[in-house]
């Protein structure tokens, strides 16, 4: 037995029909960031602020797709996916964010659909990934309900120019790291530090959801899917003692049940007054926002890497009105001798596997779920047996999830190749492709091998 063949035994097989791809982001590999009408982003300003990116790194370069597209489409053909979730970059269609439409920006990414399906992968499209036009954060922002409703302005736009291409839609990819990570934690894009603005973020980011939903409703063709996608993790207390316990439930608000409980409990969770009283009034909260939040989708995307370990800890501020979002009294751990990535990322599938079955059974009218997003970081090597193992584990646990009874219909492998990973730079990678990136030069690892006949196992 060979040693591809070792790593797919026990991955065991899929219900027909499901879906296999992989996934990419524009700001990631794009590059030609000033190309065509492009205008600036969140990130290519936050790029340029010293120590905000590992080595002054920044996505103006990144993989060169812009411009090396129809190589990529040729790569995913070779590894026979039958599906490929991108985004549309913002900025390629608004420069300013609203306002006159930039034609070369659509018919960008009308060549790559038509091409991708006339090689027979299906495209999924993600209306936003971060890549928030700067003007619009000038103007306040996701803190602000406008930003929202010129969201929705221009998914309308985007679903106007490709409606008749694309059949499955995704608003959002992951609301936690836009609002959280960037406006509460600071570590990425517009890189700030806050409270009451980031949890204003986080509602105006679902709200924007939900306007766009509403929108594509309106213009939806027949066959026509729409879905967001959140990142999860479970969160698993350090010890038993009840403090501990109280932390990974702050933790799982933050990251999880503040985006699920109104996506698809209808409600904001009831430990949100407890947990940010002190750091907001809620004041961007309005009447009938939850029936536009909760309006029912038609799959639900799932990305997932690792579960969080936290502990009890004191808050950075004393005072709740000074506290960012993020400051909730917590503290993460690496579990002593835990499995661990080459970016030290714990390594748990059985954390998928629970963030299935837990979502199934927590919402009775939950719709059908894609994993739209897992991998592996390390290095760049491209005997990438780490890769190998840890996406033949989490396609095992995404099998046992389906086996008892969760609507899996898809797994999106991140990343079909390396690629600018926001504030680490270029030094992460989660490719099955290796890019040379002073080249370009694109070299499929052993993992792309791995996969591809892992795929055709399933056909």
């Amino acid at each position: 037995m060979t040693a591809i063949e070792e790593r797919l035994a026990g991955a065991g097989s899929f219900p027909a029909g499901f879906v296999w791809g992989t996934a990419t982001a524009a700001y990631q590999i794009e590059g030609a960031v000033s190309a065509d009408g492009r205008g600036p982003s969140i990130w290519d300003a936050f790029c340029r602020v010293p120590g905000a990116v590992a080595r002054g790194e920044s996505g103006e370069f990144a993989c060169d797709h812009y411009y090396r597209w129809r190589e990529d489409v040729d790569l995913m053909k070779e590894l026979g996916a039958g599906a490929y979730r991108f985004s549309v970059a913002w900025p390629r269609v608004f420069p300013d964010g609203t306002g006159q439409v930039n034609k070369r920006g659509l018919d960008f990414y009308r060549r790559l659909v038509e091409a991708l399906r006339e090689g027979g992968i299906e495209p999924f499209v993600t209306l936003y990934h971060w890549d928030l036009p700067q003007a619009l954060e000038e103007r306040g922002g996701w803190r602000v309900r406008d930003t929202a409703e010129r969201f929705a302005d221009y998914a309308a736009t985007v679903h106007e120019a490709l409606g008749d291409v694309v059949a499955n839609w995704i608003t959002l990819n992951e609301p936690y790291c836009s609002a959280i990570v960037g406006y509460a934690e600071g570590r990425h894009a517009p890189g700030v530090r806050e409270g009451h603005g980031a949890l204003a973020a986080a509602h105006h980011l679902l709200l924007g959801h939900g306007l766009a939903t509403a929108r594509l409703r309106e213009q939806a063709r027949p066959g026509q899917r729409i879905g967001v996608t959140l990142n999860m993790s479970p969160t698993v207390p350090a010890s038993p003692s009840p403090q501990d316990a109280a932390a990974a439930s702050r933790m799982d608000l933050l990251v999880n049940r503040q985006f699920t409980e109104p996506l698809f409990g209808g409600a904001y969770p009831a430990d949100m007054a407890e947990v940010f009283g002190g750091v907001s009034d809620f004041s961007f909260r309005r009447d009938g926002d939850l029936d536009l939040i909760g309006a029912p989708v038609d799959f639900l995307g799932v990305n997932y890497y690792y579960r969080i370990h936290v502990a009890d800890a004191p808050h950075v501020e004393g005072d709740p009105a000074s506290r960012s979002a993020f400051d909730i009294g917590v503290r993460g751990i690496t579990p002593e001798h835990a499995r661990t990535s080459g970016l030290g990322w714990t390594v748990e599938p059985e954390g998928l596997y629970d963030t299935l079955v837990g979502l199934a059974g927590r919402y009775p009218h939950l719709p059908p779920i894609y994993v739209t997003e897992n991998g592996y970081g390390d290095d760049g090597v491209l005997e990438d047996t780490g890769r190998i193992d840890y996406l033949r584990d989490h396609v095992t646990a995404t099998r046992d999830a389906i086996s008892d009874g969760v609507d899996v219909r898809g797994y999106f492998c991140w990343s079909l190749m390396d690629n600018f990973e926001w504030a680490r730079g270029y030094a992460a990678r989660f490719g099955l492709v290796h890019v040379d990136y002073r080249t370009q030069v694109r070299t499929p690892k052993a993992s792309f091998h791995w996969f591809r006949e892992f795929i055709g196992s399933q056909s």
